[in-house]
């Protein structure tokens, strides 16, 4: 029989756990937006992020994902690849350059089943720079092709020189062939009634706002002034780019329950039969959270402190690049996506940034420390060290 303190204790641990731990972002957008001291600057920074980044992420996205379902369909390449150790470092590289994490999880999954080697897993870990490639292609595009290009060659070369160091099979575990699938249903069959609601909603969010906004995002890169232009009362764009940001954040937070660190920083998991739109407008969200995040301590601290984060960064110096390159360590691609919005904002230098993208290994290695963490923390050090010789030799060529 039940006691009454059992029954207490039973009814507080049911009744009033703390669950949807993501809407603290939302409500703490509101909750900005509604004081007078910070209501003008929430407003500006939540309206940059969503017509000058997720727009554009979005729309980059979209097509992503739509050549991604193409370029799926054919499977000619595949001889090529498994041709020769030298040939799956190559397209391991190239597969971890592409923005996302999906190829780095592809060849670091085939390691573990024995179908590449080691060298495969260092180059795809090092070439990769996970969702936070796709915020700096539709921010920059020319500096992202460029760290793109750049992750390839490195990845290749760390592969190459690692495969000559080890042999395919270093550090695989001899067990454990279908446990990040049975991992993956298990989390698909766990996923709430309001969770599906949520991330169908995303889906149908994105439809039917990304051609407006785009078009919206595109004239505001001309500088051309979107209320004049519309007739619309001062500040208007402003707000609808706020409540459509803060809009896109609570649909976002109702997606998925934080219960651990890799629920915290890796992206959604997405089913593979989904519509382009809806992977499309999943990243989306989950890389405008991050960056949001990011521009908003930014803004706030500079408001509040008087501070200019970009003076205090720069002045590191020869810090900047150990620091990205530490963070870049860390498991999934949330602190990645902090790193370059800092990069974009200003308070970041380049060497910082391409040290980041060369040692972050995104949510690939989330499955590597799960199945094979010895391997796992072998590869990450090893793609630490090009990172490292990347990044203050940028840093000594074109900052010092």
């Amino acid at each position: 029989m039940m006691t009454t303190h059992s029954f207490s204790q039973s009814l507080s641990l049911s009744q009033f756990s703390l669950q949807h731990k993501r809407l603290l972002l939302p409500i703490t957008l509101l909750a900005l937006v509604g004081a007078e001291t910070t209501r003008e600057i929430t407003v500006t920074t939540l309206s940059d992020a969503f017509w000058a980044v997720s727009t554009y992420v979005a729309f980059t996205l979209v097509i992503y994902h739509y050549l991604s379902n193409i370029m799926g369909k054919t499977n000619r390449i595949t001889a090529l690849y498994n041709k020769s150790r030298t040939n799956q470092v190559v397209f391991s590289s190239l597969l971890g350059a592409l923005p996302g994490c999906g190829g780095a999880i592809v060849v670091t999954t085939q390691y573990i089943s024995g179908k590449v080697g080691f060298g495969s897993v260092v180059a795809v870990l090092t070439a990769t720079m996970g969702d936070a490639a796709f915020l700096l292609i539709a921010a920059q595009p020319k500096v992202g092709f460029g760290v793109m290009a750049l992750g390839v060659v490195v990845g290749a070369i760390s592969g190459i020189v690692v495969n000559a160091l080890h042999k395919d099979d270093f550090l695989r575990p001899e067990t454990q062939d279908k446990q990040q699938d049975q991992k993956s249903e298990n989390s698909e069959q766990n996923t709430s009634c309001l969770q599906v609601k949520a991330i169908n909603l995303q889906g149908v969010f994105w439809k039917w706002v990304l051609i407006p906004a785009t078009v919206i995002a595109l004239l505001g890169s001309f500088q051309v002034d979107i209320n004049q232009l519309f007739h619309l009362p001062q500040h208007s764009i402003e707000w609808i780019g706020a409540i459509l940001a803060i809009g896109s954040m609570m649909l976002w937070s109702l997606t998925k329950e934080i219960s651990d660190y890799q629920s915290t920083v890796s992206e959604d998991n997405k089913c593979v039969s989904s519509h382009p739109m809806q992977k499309a407008a999943q990243d989306t969200n989950f890389i405008s959270a991050w960056v949001i995040v990011a521009f908003l301590i930014f803004e706030l601290t500079t408001y509040f402190s008087g501070i200019n984060l970009q003076t205090v960064f720069l002045g590191y110096g020869m810090w900047m690049p150990l620091i990205g390159l530490a963070i870049g360590l860390l498991p999934g691609c949330g602190p990645q996506i902090l790193v370059t919005s800092l990069y974009l904002s200003g308070a970041m230098p380049m060497s910082a940034q391409l040290s980041n993208a060369i040692s972050n290994d995104g949510d690939a290695l989330f499955p590597a420390i799960a199945l094979a963490p010895k391997a796992a923390m072998v590869a990450t050090f090893y793609s630490a060290v090009p990172a490292f010789v990347v990044g203050y030799g940028y840093y000594f060529l074109f900052e010092m």
